[in-house]
C-alpha cells in the first residue's frame, strides 16, 4: 500500500518558521543578527506589531496571506524579497511620523530543515514617504546574497 509521493524537502504551502539570518564572519565573533538588532531597536509597539505579523504570514503561509499592506512583495532590483511594513502612530503636530520595514526572503531550499524559512534579514526606518537610497537597497541585497552562500544557513 502506497502513502503517496515521499517528501524531500519543505513546500511553500507548509506553515514557515521564523528566523533570523545571523552574520557569518570569522574576524566577528559577535555574529550580528542584523534583522534581530534592528526589530529590538524598534519602539515596543512596533516591535509587537512587526513581530505579530511575521508570526501571522508564517502560519498563512506567506504565498496566502492577505494582510492589507503589512506584508508585501517588493520588485524590480528587490524581486525576491518581501517586507512586512508598518507605521509608527502619528505624533502631536502631524511632523515626524515613520515608517518600519523588515526585509524577509523565503527559503525552501535551506538544508537540514522540516519547515520553508521565513528568514528575517535585516530592517529599516525612514520617514513617512521618504524613499530608501540605491545603496539601502544593494546593502540589503548583500545581506541576502551573505545568508544564501552558507548552506546549512547561518540563522538564529
Amino acid at each position: 500500500m502506497s502513502e503517496g509521493p515521499v517528501r524531500v524537502r519543505p513546500r511553500r504551502e507548509d506553515p514557515h518558521n521564523v528566523v533570523y539570518f545571523r552574520r557569518h564572519r570569522d574576524d566577528d565573533p559577535l555574529e550580528s543578527i542584523p534583522g534581530r538588532d534592528f526589530l529590538r531597536s524598534c519602539p515596543v509597539p512596533i516591535r509587537a506589531k512587526l513581530s505579530a505579523v511575521l508570526a501571522a504570514v508564517a502560519g498563512a503561509p506567506p504565498h496566502r496571506f492577505a494582510g492589507g499592506g503589512y506584508w508585501e512583495v517588493m520588485h524590480g532590483d528587490m524581486t525576491g524579497w518581501f517586507e512586512v511594513r508598518v507605521d509608527g502612530p502619528k505624533p502631536s503636530g502631524g511632523r515626524g511620523r515613520h515608517h518600519y520595514r523588515l526585509f524577509c526572503l523565503i527559503d525552501l531550499d535551506a538544508k537540514d530543515v522540516d519547515r520553508p524559512l521565513l528568514v528575517v534579514v535585516t530592517g529599516a526606518a525612514k520617514p513617512l514617504r521618504a524613499t530608501l537610497s540605491g545603496e539601502d537597497y544593494a546593502a540589503v541585497r548583500r545581506l541576502g546574497a551573505e545568508y544564501r552562500s552558507r548552506d546549512p544557513r547561518s540563522i538564529a
